[in-house]
């Protein structure tokens, strides 16, 4: 049986740390990108046909260099990108908070209808998600370079766990979870 071996992207920037960067298309952090090169030759021990990221730059720094080891072409993939948070892009977290209370909790609470800073849902990550999931060759192995978003909705539903368990699931930067197809 063919595996897909969803990798988080390496460490941000530390301004974003504390910030809603989303779909924003921030860059590493100087320890996210020797972390990158790092992993890149490990995940390139991977027996893998395809090498495929997001279009986000803090994804395709990794998943550029896992192709070009494994002499691949690299597949961007834009329904790999993380959530949009709309308006909330690129502000402090604290802020969201101080001005909308625990609104955000909308998207684990209510993740068919609320769009975080007019954004998108949480539900409608998750089915760009599944749809690229859905449409993969059973028969080949790969390696994605996503974001924490899309790999807590992807291991939420195979595991059958509700959204508001789905922060748990979100692997630590550079860290890969791989899943049968």
């Amino acid at each position: 049986m063919a595996v897909a071996h969803l990798v988080r992207h390496t460490a941000v920037a530390a301004r974003w740390l504390s910030r809603c960067y989303g779909r924003s298309d921030v860059a590493l952090s100087v320890e996210g990108i020797a972390a990158a090169r790092r992993r890149a030759h490990e995940l390139a021990a991977l027996d893998v046909e395809a090498v495929v990221t997001s279009p986000l730059r803090r994804a395709r720094v990794l998943a550029g260099r896992i192709a070009l080891l494994k002499s691949l072409p690299l597949v961007i993939e834009p329904r790999l990108a993380e959530c949009d948070f709309g308006s909330w892009e690129g502000r402090a977290w604290a802020d969201i908070w101080r001005e909308t209370g625990n609104a955000m909790d909308g998207m684990i609470h209510a993740p068919d209808t609320f769009r975080p800073g007019g954004g998108e849902t949480t539900r409608e990550m998750a089915r760009r998600a599944y749809d690229w999931l859905d449409g993969l060759d059973r028969k080949a192995n790969v390696i994605a370079v996503c974001h924490g978003g899309p790999i807590a909705a992807i291991r939420g539903r195979l595991d059958g766990a509700p959204v508001t368990e789905w922060l748990a699931l979100i692997p630590a930067y550079g860290m890969a979870t791989t899943i049968e197809l």
